[in-house]
């Protein structure tokens, strides 16, 4: 089973005059909201995590979610042999996780891990739901951090263009 998780940074907290109700797509998705992130397989208990403190956390759940997208392009969905590939890439390091599917099934890698370890791999499907709900869970949590947000258009924009399945 995939978790996919967060942990805001303490050392690089949000600018303290930050208007979130008119923030605009950029400042929401590379100024703002600083920490860790990971994805685990709960099953083998194995996981890809950022230690840095300073990812964009809701960049990260926002490319996550254009990611599965860009993975699903062909008609044929998970009978698809593929392979069909996307990279997400760390914009202040040169580290990438990379996801590669075939047929039903995303392998997932990250650059900063030894070689020859193996991928993480989970059906689409799930990948899709649970990168979804984690978009979610994580604008509830902050939300209810900064009750502002909640009225930023863009927010409610990403909202409607990646629902929960």
């Amino acid at each position: 089973m995939l978790d996919i998780g967060y942990a805001l940074s303490v050392r690089f907290p949000d600018p303290p005059a930050a208007d979130y109700r008119t923030a605009g797509v950029q400042a929401l998705r590379y100024d703002l909201f600083c920490g860790d992130v990971y994805l685990a397989d709960t099953r083998t208990d194995r996981e890809l995590s950022t230690a840095w403190g300073w990812v964009p956390v809701l960049d990260f759940a926002w490319a996550l979610c254009d990611i599965v997208e860009q993975l699903d392009t062909d008609p044929r969905g998970s009978r698809a042999a593929g392979p069909y590939r996307a990279a997400l890439d760390f914009t202040e390091s040169t580290e990438c996780l990379r996801f590669e599917r075939r047929f039903g099934w995303v392998d997932i890698t990250a650059d900063w891990t030894p070689a020859g370890e193996p991928p993480l791999r989970f059906s689409h499907t799930e990948l899709r739901r649970e990168a979804r709900d984690f978009l979610h869970d994580l604008l509830a949590d902050l939300i209810d951090l900064h009750e502002d947000l909640g009225e930023n258009p863009s927010i409610w924009q990403l909202q409607a263009r990646f629902p929960r399945v």
